[in-house]
């Protein structure tokens, strides 16, 4: 098992998204490289803390998850994911293990690779970590017609 922190627009969509797969484990939705410590997600809206809306999954694949993870976000634009716009919504990868940081970009530059135009996919490693509040948790479980710029029922590669 290992873990890996995923920014991918709203963490309600990303979470529920792997949250169907076998190769996760677990989930947690959270904001990642805050320059504030235990950030409010007013703090993160209102750009106070310039942390992004992120998931931490404890998975079995890294490949895999990187594959799901290109299938649901838009890699070349900038702070936007869906109808979610700023700076909290961009796409990042993170990791605190330096060896997965260099298989991350590894990866990610063979995807890259299919591709004429640069992917603007932060891979960094993760400096901070801290778990949004618990109504954000499993959010679109508890609240099934909330939005999600992701079409969960596509779980297929």
């Amino acid at each position: 098992m290992e873990v890996i922190y995923l920014a991918g627009g709203c963490f309600w969509g990303v979470q529920a998204y792997f949250d169907k797969l076998e190769c996760v484990i677990q989930s947690e939705v959270g904001y990642a490289n805050s320059n504030i410590p235990n950030p409010s997600y007013e703090d993160v809206c209102r750009h106070r803390s310039s942390a992004s809306e992120c998931v931490k999954l404890t998975h079995t694949n890294l490949l895999l998850v990187l594959r799901y993870f290109f299938k649901i976000i838009d890699p070349f634009t900038l702070n936007k994911q869906g109808n979610d716009k700023g700076s909290q919504y961009r796409t990042g990868i993170y990791s605190t293990n330096e060896e997965t940081l260099v298989r991350i970009k590894d990866i990610v530059a063979s995807f890259q690779a299919s591709y004429s135009r640069p992917f603007r996919v932060e891979i960094l490693p993760l400096e901070n970590f801290y778990k949004a509040e618990e109504y954000h948790q499993k959010y679109l479980e508890k609240n099934p017609t909330g939005y999600c710029h992701i079409n969960l029922d596509d779980t297929s590669l």
